[in-house]
């Protein structure tokens, strides 16, 4: 029989409310869901419904008000988790191998590790040549490209995305994603990345996990089972339209606030 995979992450019953002056709201609703080790998983739902919640929850950042989540494989080497935002953050004072050299001089690693692991992601990003730019001379594809690099350069477990292309245009988006898919491919961590678009999802998951409004809770979990490497011209096939379709009804169905959540298996065609 064949083995069971490794989960890198289990998320069991977790919730999320903040106090308010006028009372208490509550963004995440008792949501359950595994990630399996070096898989690539999207979540995809309306805006304001939690999504961003759940990465800074997961970061570390956020304290759950009940549930629990649990990281199976502990990371000897480097935090957990590492989070890209939706905006790069680059400190402007800062070139950009210091950008991404950051997280290990807080960390107090050694300078042969630190000029050694920052060149690697620099190079690893397809930045090298502009280690002594600064942020205002960057376009805005090169800076989230200094963002990832800044997370990954710290080797953590799962690196979280909040929308890292939220913010550029759309050819620059595609092949933002093009990168995005040549560094996983190439460090394989697990990445869970939060976004908007229904296309770039199935494009770049093995899985997308569709959430409602709020109090959100996940009312899709769909595996993507298009074959890998993944290709433009996958974009303009039935099977890809035929998802897309899957999580575009998901959406318009979470606008009733009465729509019950459900789990879909989806196989090929």
């Amino acid at each position: 029989m064949p083995s069971s995979p490794e989960i890198a992450l289990e998320v069991r019953g977790l919730s999320i409310a903040f106090v308010e002056t006028d009372g208490s709201l509550e963004v995440l609703d008792n949501l359950s869901f595994a990630v399996e080790a070096n898989s690539f998983v999207c979540v995809i739902g309306p805006s304001g419904g939690g999504k961003s919640t759940l990465l800074r929850a997961l970061s570390g950042l956020l304290t759950p008000s009940a549930g629990e989540i649990r990281f199976p494989q502990p990371n000897h080497t480097g935090p957990q988790t590492g989070l890209v935002f939706q905006k790069p953050n680059l400190m402007p004072w800062r070139t950009l191998f210091e950008n991404v050299s950051l997280p290990l001089e807080l960390a107090g690693r050694p300078k042969e590790e630190i000029l050694q692991a920052t060149q690697e992601m620099i190079d690893l990003v397809g930045l090298h040549g502009f280690e002594k730019s600064y942020p205002h001379e960057l376009s805005g594809g090169m800076a989230q490209r200094v963002a990832i690099a800044r997370s990954l350069v710290q080797d953590p477990e799962i690196l979280l995305l909040d929308e890292p292309f939220g913010q550029l245009d759309a050819l620059t988006r595609e092949r933002m994603g093009e990168e995005l898919l040549r560094i996983w491919g190439e460090r394989r961590k697990t990445v869970l990345m939060v976004t908007h678009s229904i296309s770039e999802a199935i494009y770049l998951a093995d899985r997308v996990l569709v959430m409602t409004r709020r109090p959100a809770q996940i009312s899709l979990d769909l595996p993507i089972p298009l074959p890998r490497p993944r290709s433009e011209e996958m974009r303009y096939q039935p099977e890809f339209g035929r998802l897309a379709q899957l999580v575009h009804e998901q959406l318009s169905q979470n606008d009733d606030v009465t729509a019950m959540p459900t789990k879909m298996q989806a196989g090929r065609k």
